[in-house]
């Protein structure tokens, strides 16, 4: 008994180690998906027991992940992973470089550009456009003068209904507590014109999507800008240091997967930024866009999850998920519905119809969640081949988030690397990039850029992020 029991043990290992040294010759690459159990066995001719042990070795090692519905897939190399970029420190003082002169250079369209890895969006072969026109057709089928008609004012109410039932994260939330919306930008643009007057602080993370900045800016609004983990979002004692010297006056957050850095605030973090702002009396607009493409084994929660007094402001829209051009975007008011519907019936009084029923009936379906098992798989995986090529070209010391969901990466070089330079070179060959000093009004970021990961990966890809690391490369020596 005693000997069947080693053999058995040195099978497993024996395989194990095979499968190991696959993996570190990179026959197995980062992303590959594993045999299943059963296939497994009759591959190897073991029992299950055997084959759970095998994969169980590699996960101790880091080297294999389990995804929920999907399988075994390879996460990681024996290589030495880059680290992960430090927390911020924001100063006080804006910078004197106009931030609007960066953002039509990078998004002017100006020359041809073959990889696009500035814009944070999905690439068209990873939605289901077929089915969506499809929906198309059938909206025009069933609505009023087949979709010319006005809306309601507080939105479709098909995909309010849908929403309301997807959203897990909020069980208390009906569909009479959500204002539907053109994209998350205009929800966010709404809660700030209802909450803020010229001259108010808003407190931000840092960095912060340049969108959030402009928008601020644009309303008269100073901004703050708070220290943020590039893993665990904004750090809570500066939140609440700011609040106790009664230096904001509203914060808008990025919880779930924040963009650039695709940090995921903890639970814990998200209980103690409700409590503080209940405390003080301080509304919290959320933009939780990206918490649908989670890469665990549940979608997070929000802060608005834990919400009891109505100040939390939750906006989200499909845009980053499903059909970016459609504009369906949502929020969920709180207690200020009422200065939130009266805003939108000033500025647009009512969303376009036919597209929040096409959104309502993908929903409805089930084809929403079937569609985002198969992105959500499609992006982890995207996300790992990305940091496995920055590991493997870009200069040694080089640094890079571990997003845990979303569809960007934040990647920090030293500090002689100067990335508005880093733009220009790669622009030259096809590569669009974001910049780190995007996403700050201090002078900060200079050698940092967001990268897309949301395309397919293919050998294309990979030679422009190899074409990088030569910029890169040659920024480092000072050529």
């Amino acid at each position: 008994m005693q000997k069947k029991s080693v053999q058995k043990y040195h099978l497993y290992q024996k395989i194990a180690n095979g499968l190991e040294l696959q993996i570190r010759n990179n026959v197995l690459a980062i992303g590959d998906k594993l045999p299943s159990l059963r296939d497994f066995c009759k591959l190897h001719g073991t029992s299950q027991t055997t084959a759970i042990k095998v994969y169980y070795e590699l996960e101790s090692k880091g080297l294999v992940e389990t995804r929920p519905k999907s399988g075994y897939f390879v996460s990681g190399s024996l290589k030495r992973n880059p680290g992960l970029p430090k927390t911020s420190q924001p100063g006080t003082e804006s910078s004197n470089m106009p931030i609007e002169v960066l953002l039509e250079k990078v998004y002017s369209n100006a020359g041809p550009v073959d990889i696009a890895l500035s814009n944070a969006v999905v690439a068209d072969e990873l939605l289901p456009i077929a089915k969506l026109n499809k929906g198309l057709v059938q909206a025009m089928r069933e609505l009023k003068g087949s979709g010319t008609a006005y809306g309601e004012l507080q939105g479709n109410e098909r995909l309010r209904r849908q929403l309301a039932r997807q959203a897990f994260h909020m069980p208390e939330l009906s569909h009479e507590d959500i204002i539907t919306t053109s994209g998350c930008v205009n929800a966010i643009s709404y809660a700030l014109m209802a909450l803020a007057k010229p001259g108010d602080t808003i407190a931000v993370e840092s960095p912060v999507y340049f969108g959030i900045l402009q928008l601020a800016r644009s309303l008269g609004l100073k901004v703050m800008e708070l220290p943020t983990h590039p893993q665990t979002g904004i750090e809570i004692d500066a939140l609440k240091k700011a609040l106790e010297a009664n230096k904001i006056d509203l914060c808008l957050l990025i919880s779930n997967f924040s963009n650039p850095l695709g940090s995921l605030m903890p639970d814990e973090h998200k209980k103690e930024v409700v409590r503080l702002i209940q405390q003080y009396n301080i509304p919290l607009i959320e933009d939780d866009i990206y918490g649908d493409i989670y890469f665990g084994t549940s979608r997070p929660n929000t802060c608005k999850t834990f919400d009891e007094s109505g100040l939390i402001l939750c906006c989200s829209s499909v845009s980053k998920t499903l059909a970016p051009g459609y504009r369906v975007g949502w929020l969920a008011p709180g207690k200020f519905k009422t200065e939130i519907l009266r805003l939108k019936l000033f500025h647009s009084i009512t969303s376009t119809n036919i597209t929040q029923e096409v959104i309502a009936n993908f929903l409805e379906t089930g084809r929403y969640e079937h569609h985002l098992r198969k992105l959500r798989n499609t992006l982890h995986t995207n996300s790992l081949q990305y940091i496995r090529a920055i590991n493997d070209y870009f200069p040694e010391g080089t640094k890079v988030s571990r997003p845990q969901g979303g569809i960007v990466l934040w990647v920090e070089f030293d500090q002689k690397i100067d990335t508005l330079k880093m733009y220009d070179q790669a622009i030259k060959r096809g590569i669009s990039i974001a910049p780190g000093r995007l996403f700050t009004l201090q002078d900060q970021f200079s050698n940092c850029i967001r990268l897309n990961y949301g395309m397919s990966w293919n050998s294309k890809l990979e030679k422009g992020l190899r074409d990088l690391a030569d910029i890169a490369g040659s920024l480092n020596h000072g050529s």
